[in-house]
């Protein structure tokens, strides 16, 4: 079953719109009530995210400082051990979590269809790219993670540097390149069905990637440090770990191929039958609200608004391909090609 609403409408990228408030808002929720801060009464709410743990645990402080009244809770995993989590607690009756911050929009699309989110316009709305922002209200993207070509500058010659995803299938790199596990990471999950949707690369591009016997790390994180360490020589992982690296001394830099870079957007939603509505609503808000997104550029994303910054050593968002493909075909096609990927890398 798919939601009424055209996803290309906010697939593309507004770039345009970061530069500029009064962007065209989500659909009204039937509470328009914004929770105030420091207005709440104490409460704890639980949060499942796939966010590395140490950046997690600033975004619940910077949070705190805003609403120390309310607790949270924080559950960290994979994305593909918290989608199996939230399944499984859903057929026992009750999804233990209230927020959910993690993976792609495809994932929430799913989500929302399923009658498992609570809508919720950002009290801040009108300051995010549209692109971002479901405009049934159900869920909100928080930053903009593409997918990149990342190589070990003591390793790869200037010359030798992939420009585009069809040179990952040259010999030359053949048993030199390490890439995520989409089992485990729902930003692997989402570009293998990009990858696949896409013209210019589809099966035949991913077959013969396949034939240059990639090593498979459970995530991003492993991938990234690999690079950075020289066990693997290039690396597909998203393009902050790089940075993070990079400004840390590490021999790694980023290469943001010709044809276009999938990304997502880490969105956040509300299950719907969350205890504790008017806290997780205060918390989606702080999310996307100038404080959020400020912290997020400090973490080394691209934000989802215009009047915080970039991370430094970031190009600008309009200097990025990015590969907007329609998103009720990703949502439909995802499983399938996951199990394509199993069938050609594993």
């Amino acid at each position: 079953m798919f939601r009424s609403h055209s996803p290309a409408a906010f697939a593309v990228l507004g770039v345009a719109a970061l530069a500029l408030t009064g962007c065209s808002t989500a659909a009204s929720t039937a509470d328009d009530a914004q929770p105030s801060a420091g207005a709440l009464e104490s409460t704890t709410i639980t949060l499942y995210t796939s966010e590395p743990q140490e950046k997690a645990d600033a975004l619940v402080e910077a949070f705190n400082e805003v609403h120390p009244e309310i607790t949270v809770e924080v559950f960290r995993a994979g994305t593909g051990d918290l989608t199996t989590r939230v399944a499984a607690e859903k057929e026992t009756g009750k999804i233990q979590a209230d927020v959910f911050l993690a993976a792609d929009a495809a994932t929430f699309e799913n989500y929302a269809a399923d009658g498992m989110l609570l809508e919720h316009t950002p009290a801040d709305v009108d300051a995010l790219d549209p692109a971002v922002v479901d405009p049934e209200g159900f869920y909100v993207g928080t930053r903009i993670i593409p997918t990149v070509i990342a190589y070990n500058t003591s390793m790869v010659d200037a010359a030798d540097v992939p420009a585009s995803w069809a040179d990952l299938t040259a010999a030359d790199y053949a048993d030199r390149i390490v890439m995520p596990n989409p089992d485990v990471s729902g930003a692997a999950a989402y570009n293998a069905a990009v990858w696949l949707d896409e013209d210019t690369l589809g099966e035949e591009w991913m077959t013969a990637l396949a034939a240059n016997r990639p090593v498979i790390a459970d995530s991003n994180g492993p991938v990234s440090q690999a690079v950075a360490t020289g066990t693997q020589p290039i690396g597909i992982v998203v393009d902050y770990l790089v940075r993070e690296l990079a400004a840390q001394g590490s021999p790694i830099a980023v290469s943001y191929p010709s044809e276009g870079v999938p990304f997502v957007s880490q969105p956040a939603g509300i299950f719907s039958d969350t205890e504790n509505a008017d806290a997780a609503r205060a918390f989606v808000d702080f999310l996307v609200s100038a404080d959020g997104q400020k912290l997020a550029v400090e973490q080394s994303y691209l934000p989802v608004r215009g009047d915080v910054g970039s991370p430094e050593g970031a190009p600008e968002l309009e200097h990025i391909a990015l590969l907007a493909p329609e998103l009720e075909t990703i949502r439909a096609t995802q499983p399938g090609a996951v199990e394509t990927f199993r069938e050609l890398f594993q």
